[in-house]
């Protein structure tokens, strides 16, 4: 039995995250495909105490609290782990962890790396940050046996910059179960139907205090906006957005939600927005667009890649675009053959079990040298 170790996430399967998302839902498909796999999770964030799901060991990491030292750290004791349980495989995920893609090589380890994005472009990394951000995207891409991009516009980048080709698997998505419920709703205060919905961290690069103030200019005469997340470690961007938060009553926060509370947030939306300035390939929208939801996103290449129509996009960082296509879209309805489409793209093209698939078979060539 082939046995995989990953690290580069904070944790399965109650961590807020997209690779933690993408994560949670790839690895017990892989496990069904007769491999074993292990999953090191940073210990801060696994509270729970549970060490196995759907087949997929846990296994809690100790790493430094903070922003800066909690992902190296983390990394450095997860690949000498994966060498001191002889695992057959590493997969890195992110550029951050993949700066110590050359010390698995060193160890003698099969490395598979996946980039979810040039993460030294986001705005909340200084200067040295971001400066060790690329090299680490560096080593992923030097070092690692084989490389997969979450989609085309990481690979072209790749490409370009380190003359490499990588394997194009994208973020997937279910097809979900809309709740009917509402309690959820009624208890944080907004109606189905009448609120705008972002779900996001806080941090700069997903520009929601831009929403903010879009949406603080738009006629919405008893529709509120709805913020679904929070920061992972609290910030002066977070906490003034928080603020900002608590002083508006037309803006509720529901901090990081899962579940339930999740699905009616996402089951009864007016309207989703993703007005971010950097993405790798977002789930979030994803999501959105498998609920049959009216979506509204930036015009960044990430949300390009998806496909949408004209109207769906507004100018990255133009709040007064951003404003006249939130009023348009609450004012326009979207028609049901816009929504089927959506839901019959993600079946098509975001498909778990295809993602699954088609990783296995990077495995198998990382594997096979």
């Amino acid at each position: 039995m082939t046995y995989v170790f990953v690290t580069g996430t904070r944790g399965i399967p109650d961590v807020p995250g997209g690779i933690e998302t993408h994560c949670r839902e790839l690895y017990p498909l892989i496990v069904e495909k007769g491999y074993r796999v292990t999953v090191a999770g940073r210990k801060p964030y696994l509270t729970s105490g549970q060490t196995r799901w759907k087949g997929v060991d846990i296994l809690p990491v100790w790493t430094v609290s903070g922003q800066y030292g909690e992902t190296i750290v983390h990394t450095f004791l997860s690949i000498l782990k994966t060498w001191s349980m002889k695992a057959d495989l590493v997969h890195i995920h992110a550029v951050g962890p993949a700066l110590l893609a050359p010390l698995a090589k060193l160890l003698g380890l099969t490395v598979v790396f996946t980039s979810h994005g040039p993460d030294y472009r986001k705005n909340k990394w200084g200067r040295l940050a971001r400066v060790v951000l690329r090299c680490g995207e560096y080593a992923g891409v030097t070092f690692s046996d084989q490389v997969i991009a979450i989609s085309n516009s990481i690979h072209d980048q790749i490409l370009a910059a380190y003359k490499r080709k990588s394997r194009v698997i994208h973020n997937g998505v279910h097809l979900p179960r809309r709740s009917v419920q509402t309690g959820f709703l009624n208890s944080i205060g907004v109606r189905p139907g009448r609120y705008v919905l972002a779900v996001a961290r806080f941090v700069p690069e997903k520009g929601l205090d831009l929403l903010m103030d879009a949406f603080r200019r738009v006629e919405h005469k008893g529709i509120k906006l709805v913020f679904a997340g929070d920061a992972d470690h609290g910030t002066g961007y977070s906490r003034q957005l928080n603020q900002a938060i608590a002083r508006d009553p037309d803006i509720v926060g529901t901090g990081y939600i899962t579940g339930e509370k999740l699905n009616q947030v996402y089951s009864h939306a007016g309207l989703f927005v993703l007005p971010s300035f950097h993405e790798g390939l977002p789930i979030a929208l994803l999501e959105a667009m498998s609920y049959g939801l009216p979506v509204l996103v930036s015009d960044i290449p990430a949300n390009l890649e998806v496909g949408l129509a004209r109207e769906r996009y507004f100018t990255c960082g133009d709040v007064n675009d951003l404003k006249e296509k939130i009023q348009y879209h609450l004012d326009k309805p979207m028609d049901m053959a816009e929504t089927s489409r959506y839901q019959t793209w993600i079946q098509q093209k975001y498909n778990w079990k295809s993602i699954a698939e088609q990783t296995v078979k990077v495995y198998e060539n990382a594997l096979a040298g």
